[in-house]
């Protein structure tokens, strides 16, 4: 993939994380709850990786390997398929690709479209979804709130209505670990 194409797929898929500020059933996104002692939510400086991937359970943790683009990425189960993901801790919630939704079985008409965020544009416009089970690293998330994205996002982003459910998120290096300790 050229750097050009791999730098607009970031940049779109952190414009819409940055901006969606809506859950998908059209209400303002809850305030985040205090964090436990000792949890935390940290940030890194900027690496660079092969691209491998580690999201298998270890040690009562999630550790995901941060890939070349400096952006980590996880291979969840969702609907029974496994989606390749980008993990946007600025998402206020899962937001699916129209291909992976389809994927994963989700279906939806253009008729289901209405506005569940806003982004740099505008109205980002989706279709709320309540995703029945996220399998990663051996551990299950039952109802999760989503929304389908059918146009405008290159990657299905797996933000904080999964991230929020682990007690610590944080960055060690080319690695974030989410532990429900």
């Amino acid at each position: 993939m050229s750097m050009h194409k791999v730098f607009w797929i970031g940049f779109a898929a952190c414009i819409v994380g940055a901006f969606m500020t809506e859950m998908p059933g059209g209400e303002a996104a809850p305030e985040a709850a205090p964090m436990p002692d000792g949890a935390t939510l940290a940030a890194a400086p900027a690496a660079h990786q092969d691209g491998g991937r580690d999201d298998g359970w270890g040690g009562g943790d999630i550790r995901l390997s941060r890939r070349g683009d400096g952006h980590f990425y996880a291979n969840p189960s969702i609907g029974g398929r496994q989606l390749d993901v980008m993990v946007d801790t600025g998402a206020s919630f899962v937001a699916l690709t129209g291909d992976d939704a389809r994927a994963a079985g989700l279906d939806w008409s253009d008729a289901d479209l209405r506005p569940v965020a806003r982004g740099a544009s505008g109205v980002v416009e989706g279709v709320p979804v309540m995703i029945d089970s996220i399998e990663l690293g051996g551990t299950e998330m039952r109802d999760v709130e989503a929304a389908i994205v059918p146009d405008g996002l290159p990657v299905t982003l797996l933000g904080q209505s999964y991230l929020r459910r682990f007690q610590r998120v944080e960055i060690e290096g080319d690695a974030m670990v989410l532990s429900r300790d």
